[in-house]
């Protein structure tokens, strides 16, 4: 799964650290969703979806 938390996140003049307090998860966490390196449980989607003001289909993309 790819996703665009990064990019939404700059958009929205959010740091990692902000991301993850409004997320309730570390820094770390964010890190690594943002690196393809973890995905994340389908109820820490929906947090990031809220606090990024999109849908969950907008953050993730399949692979190709």
């Amino acid at each position: 799964m790819e996703n665009k938390i990064r990019e939404l996140r700059k958009e929205l003049g959010l740091s990692q650290d902000k991301l993850a307090k409004q997320s309730n998860v570390s820094r770390q966490t964010i890190n690594a969703i943002e690196n393809n390196k973890y995905d994340p449980t389908l109820e820490l989607a929906f947090k990031l979806a809220k606090v990024l003001r999109v849908t969950v289909d907008e953050l993730f993309t399949s692979d190709k």
